[in-house]
């Protein structure tokens, strides 16, 4: 096995030398102390209490309780209220027939500061449905057979096994990150052959990444993602065709109560995702300037890095700041093993992205463009948003479909321009 180096102290960054973003233990499956009994009780009984359209009436009788340290004691109870919170704001207002335009002050007040301590957005982001909300039988998380989740809107094995193979992905890419800055040091000492080899080993480890991740289609319905899953996950962001105009009004009782519009989790918000563009320069295009659409993007996924942790938010500014493979390989002859290596992990990530691609066509496009499984409700959200057609471009485009992702951007132009503009990088290089 190949020997890596590890320049910095990933701890600084809360990132694990073994399991990357993901905690180095598993995240604990109930606040510790009685006082949020009444929290826990709730997301206990979340997906009965949503089918039953009684999650509101619950949410209602929870008192005003306060986030502090003497009630949280340590990172990893921070970490549980703040999936907890996420999962009691998202079905109070995604949890009936109408989107809930007001969050009471009982989730908004605590809400807050415990965002506040985790520099993370009050709302569900990809940190609280995925890398703190599993739980696992066995030491390797990579294989998504061994991990459960720890809170559910659903209470399904299709939501189950939607995020747990989402955290298989953050276990399984881990391995990527001391290669990343072995290579890096590599490049400092002009040691072609050794970053040949540590690109190859990266690029080893996408292929098993795409290979879990093409594993989606063994136990997620369509049906099920789409219409039960899915509009649970919707933020309050651009989402006025699902309901929330305006965003959503935190009531906190004191001077931060407003109005506040935050995407969705998506996995746009996954640090290990940036983390691949950023290692191997995906940024620029093959002209070696920056299109408009490719500033677009950047924009896009600078904002997505405000849903990330915040100590993983400053190792992906680190990793960026020190990042030097692409223009080695650039300054090095096209025949060289280290081009080719590039290329091939670069095209490797693309497909990743074409990989992505298939998933989004197969449990959003495809279930748009079918009848629902039930007769037609009264419900507003982001599936029954979805399945309308919405005039985009007006009269001279006429009616078409458009479909949004949970933070509310459209998902098939966004994921095949950023799947392009990866797989020019590598043009670019030959």
């Amino acid at each position: 096995m190949l020997g890596v180096s590890n320049p910095v102290s990933l701890s600084d960054y809360k990132v694990s030398l073994k399991n990357g973003f993901l905690p180095d233990t598993l995240p604990l499956k109930c606040l510790s102390s009685p006082y949020y009994r009444p929290w826990e009780d709730i997301v206990h009984d979340l997906p009965s209490l949503i089918q039953s359209g009684q999650v509101r009436d619950r949410i209602r009788q929870l008192p005003v309780l306060s986030a502090t340290d003497e009630h949280l004691p340590d990172e990893r109870e921070w970490q549980r209220a703040y999936v907890v919170l996420s999962y009691l704001m998202h079905a109070w207002i995604w949890g009936g027939e109408q989107p809930e335009e007001r969050l009471l002050p009982a989730i908004a007040r605590p809400f807050l500061d415990v965002s506040e301590r985790l520099e993370l957005p009050p709302c569900a982001t990809y940190a609280a449905l995925n890398l703190w909300n599993y739980t696992s039988s066995s030491e390797d998380l990579t294989n998504p057979d061994n991990l459960d989740v720890l809170a559910s809107f659903t209470g399904t094995d299709d939501e189950r096994w939607f995020f747990v193979v989402s955290v298989a992905i953050e276990a399984e890419g881990a391995k990527t990150i001391p290669f990343t800055f072995s290579a890096i040091e590599a490049v400092r000492r002009n040691d072609d052959a050794r970053v040949a080899m540590l690109l190859e080993e990266m690029e080893h480890c996408l292929t098993r990444v795409i290979a879990i991740l093409d594993r989606m289609h063994e136990r997620l319905d369509p049906q099920v993602f789409y219409h039960r899953l899915r509009p649970m996950l919707a933020g309050s962001k651009n989402m006025a065709a699902a309901g929330l105009p305006n965003g959503v009004f935190y009531d906190s009782g004191d001077e931060r109560s407003g109005w506040r519009q935050y995407s969705g989790g998506s996995n746009a918000q996954s640090s290990l995702i940036q983390l691949f563009d950023i290692a191997l320069g995906i940024e620029h295009l093959a002209t070696g300037e920056t299109s408009p659409k490719a500033r677009a993007h950047g924009a896009f996924m600078s904002e997505m890095r405000k849903y990330m942790p915040g100590p993983h938010r400053r190792f992906l500014e680190y990793l960026g700041s020190i990042a030097n493979i692409r223009n080695f390989a650039l300054s090095l002859p096209a025949s060289s093993s280290v081009r080719e290596a590039y290329n091939s992990l670069v095209l490797r990530l693309g497909a990743l992205r074409d990989a992505h691609i298939r998933i989004v066509s197969r449990y959003i496009i495809a279930p748009a463009r079918q009848r629902p499984p039930e007769e037609p409700s009264k419900k507003v959200n982001l599936a029954t948003a979805s399945m309308q057609p919405q005039s985009e471009g007006g009269a001279q485009n006429g009616e078409k479909r458009v479909f949004y992702g949970t933070g509310g951007t459209t998902l098939i132009p966004f994921l095949k321009e950023t799947r392009d503009e990866t797989k020019a990088a590598a043009r670019f290089v030959d």
